[in-house]
């Protein structure tokens, strides 16, 4: 039982009962820890389980048909993993670790029989998937139509709002043990480009960084230049479970 799992992206918009955490927490098989660069399933494969991450950093990506590699999303503590893949026969992407991680698997038909036994859970779960394509709407609008700065900008907020979310953002800073190669693979820049504009922010007064350490020293500058849609969350989401509770 994965008893250390941070249950806010389970949260987001509604709250659980106790039974339905108890249930999140049971799903998964005994926690593993694996090392830096371990891959927790390959693009292709038959996708038989999702992942919940309890600790570390894990790369979401696809590999281009000239063998490039896009890293379409850094998945955090908390997150659920290979979820997109369940709807498809072989999986749509590569879960990489970044970090040394801890993982717990969760069989899909134990996944399916808690969506059946848990409207709640269900609905909280599909309410997550639409902010993931919301997410997955701006990425692309930004990749596609703002500078380089921009698209580093919205890249550190977004990572900055996730780990405080999780309870990892230490005071107004954060480490981020990415490469540049990483942070490339992700907005669409090349490492070089990446660590030209990393220089222009701390020079700027953006940032501060320290090796891994990251801090924010302007964040409504980076706000200004990112171009990041201020997304508001729904808070009445009641609407989604009156059949089911009626």
């Amino acid at each position: 039982m994965p008893d250390c799992l941070p249950l806010h992206r389970f949260e987001e918009f509604l709250p659980l009962l106790d039974v339905d955490r108890q249930a999140i927490l049971a799903m998964g098989e005994a926690p593993v820890e694996l090392p830096r660069h371990a891959m927790l399933r390959r693009e292709g494969e038959v996708p038989r389980h999702v992942y919940l991450l309890l600790a570390g950093w894990v790369a979401s990506s696809v590999l281009l048909p000239g063998g490039e590699r896009q890293i379409v999303k850094f998945h955090l503590p908390g997150d659920l993993l290979g979820g997109p893949s369940m709807c498809l026969a072989q999986a749509a992407d590569t879960l990489t670790a970044l970090t040394p991680v801890t993982v717990s698997r969760v069989p899909l038909p134990v996944f399916g029989a808690l969506f059946a036994s848990s409207p709640r859970f269900a609905a909280a779960m599909f309410l997550s998937a639409q902010r993931e394509r919301v997410a997955l709407m701006d990425r692309l609008a930004a990749v596609g139509r703002t500078a380089a700065i921009a698209r580093v900008a919205a890249l550190l907020l977004d990572l900055d709002e996730r780990l405080g979310a999780a309870g990892l953002a230490k005071g107004k800073g954060f480490d981020l043990p990415v490469t540049q190669e990483h942070i490339g693979d992700h907005v669409g820049l090349t490492a070089v480009h990446v660590n030209r504009v990393f220089r222009q922010m701390v020079d700027s007064g953006l940032i501060a960084r320290d090796r891994q350490r990251i801090v924010l020293l302007d964040p409504v500058r980076l706000k200004g230049m990112s171009a990041r849609q201020q997304r508001v969350m729904a808070r009445d989401n009641s609407w989604l479970l009156r059949e089911a509770t009626a």
